[in-house]
C-alpha cells in the first residue's frame, strides 16, 4: 500500500467510526463503549494471510420468484444441479412501513412459506431479497432507520435466517436519503444478529457501478458480505455479455479498493456478480457460454456471491425470453447447473 493509500485509508476508517457510533446509536444499536476501536478494524480489514476460502452453498443462491413465471418446484431444481440455496424474491410494503412477499402476500402460512419449508427439508436454504425494480420498497416507507431495520428483523425472525439480500434499484437507489436510512438500518441489522450475512444487489454500467452507495456505506462504517453488481440492462446488445460482465466486476473492484482501502484480493472477497439468462429486458443476450465465462472468473479471483435472475427463466423457449423461459438454447436447468459448479469445484 502506497504512502497516499494508506492516508486515504486512515480518514476513511476515522470516518467510519463516527458513522458507526452515530447511526447505531440511532437506531438503538451499541453505546459508543462497545465499538471496536481503529486499530481492530484495521486488523479486521487486513487478514495477515491471503488465502481465498472455498466458496459457501449461499455463494450460490439464484432467484426464484413466486410472483409469476410457472415458478418451479425448488427441489427438481436442486436434484438436477446440486444447488442448495435459492434467493427468494421480493420482500417488499404494503405501502407502509410492513413487509410482505410482493407487498401483500403474508410472510408465513403462504407459498412463500413453504417454499422455505421446502427448500429448507431437502437440506437447502434460503435468502429473502428486498427490493428489486418494481413495487412499495420498504427503504422508502420506512421513515426512519430503527423501522426500517426493524422491518429487517421482523422477516429474520420469521425464518431464523442466515442471510439477506437487499436488491435497491430505481428510485431507492437513486434518493440519498433513502440510501443513508439503508445503510443506518443494516448497521443495525448487523449488530443485533452477529453473524448473519449481508448482500447488496445494485445495478452497474459496463465498467463498473455508481459508487454512491458503496462510498456511503464505508464512510458510515458498513461492511457488507458482497456488493453484487446485475450486468445486463446496460446497452450489451450484440456484444459479449460475459466478458463485459467481468469488465463491469473488475470496475466494482476498483471501486471497493478504493472506498474501503481494500487490497485486490479482500475486495474479490466482498463482490458479487447477479446475472440474468437469456434474453434480457432491453434485448441483450446472455448465453450458457457467458455464464462458463463468469463461472471461469468467480473461480480465478474468488467471488463471495455468484447467481442470476432467476430460476424461473431457466428453461427454453421459442423467441424473445418470457417469464417462465430464457429465450436461448438450452437444456432446463443449464444456467442454474453452471453456477452450481463454483460451489462444488471449489473456488
Amino acid at each position: 500500500m502506497s504512502p497516499t493509500q494508506r492516508h486515504a485509508r486512515t480518514n476513511r476508517t476515522t470516518r467510519r467510526l463516527a458513522g458507526t457510533a452515530a447511526a447505531l446509536l440511532a437506531a438503538g444499536g451499541l453505546a459508543l463503549g462497545q465499538l471496536p476501536s481503529a486499530g481492530a478494524q484495521e486488523a479486521a480489514a487486513e487478514p495477515a494471510e491471503q488465502i481465498r476460502p472455498a466458496a459457501e452453498p449461499m455463494t450460490v443462491a439464484p432467484y426464484l420468484y413466486n410472483g409469476w413465471g410457472d415458478p418451479p418446484s425448488p427441489t427438481t431444481v436442486m436434484d438436477a444441479t446440486g444447488v442448495e440455496w435459492f434467493t427468494l424474491a421480493f420482500v417488499l410494503s404494503n405501502g407502509y412501513c410492513d413487509p410482505q412477499w410482493d407487498g401483500w402476500r403474508p410472510l408465513t402460512g403462504g407459498v412463500d412459506q413453504g417454499t422455505i419449508e421446502t427448500v429448507r427439508a431437502a437440506g437447502g436454504d434460503v435468502i429473502p431479497s428486498f427490493g428489486g425494480w418494481s413495487g412499495n420498497k420498504l427503504e422508502s416507507s420506512c421513515s426512519t432507520a430503527g423501522e426500517l431495520a426493524a422491518a429487517y428483523q421482523q422477516v429474520i425472525d420469521a425464518y431464523g435466517l442466515a442471510a439477506i439480500d437487499i436488491d435497491i434499484e430505481a428510485a431507492a437507489y437513486d434518493d440519498p436519503a433513502t440510501q443513508q436510512r439503508t445503510v443506518d438500518a443494516l448497521l443495525a441489522v448487523q449488530a443485533a444478529n452477529p453473524g448473519i450475512k449481508v448482500y447488496i444487489t445494485f445495478g452497474t454500467g459496463q465498467n463498473g457501478p455508481d459508487t454512491s452507495l458503496i462510498n456511503r456505506a464505508a464512510d458510515s462504517g458498513l461492511t457488507v458480505d458482497g456488493w453484487t453488481i446485475m450486468p445486463f440492462n446496460f446497452g450489451g446488445n450484440g456484444q459479449d455479455m460475459g466478458q463485459l460482465s467481468v469488465q463491469a466486476a473488475e470496475g466494482l473492484k476498483n471501486a471497493l479498493i478504493d472506498a474501503y482501502g481494500y487490497g485486490e484480493a479482500e475486495a474479490y472477497r466482498h463482490m458479487g456478480i447477479s446475472s440474468m439468462n437469456g434474453i434480457t429486458d432491453v434485448g441483450e443476450t446472455i448465453t450458457v457460454a457467458d455464464f462458463e465465462t463468469m463461472l471461469d472468473y468467480a473461480q480465478e479471483v474468488g467471488l463471495s456471491r455468484l447467481t442470476f435472475w432467476s430460476v424461473n427463466r431457466d428453461r427454453p423457449c421459442q423467441g424473445g425470453g418470457a417469464d417462465s423461459c430464457s429465450g436461448v438454447d438450452q437444456q432446463p436447468w443449464e444456467f442454474t447447473g453452471v453456477l452450481a459448479r463454483y460451489v462444488t469445484e471449489g473456488a
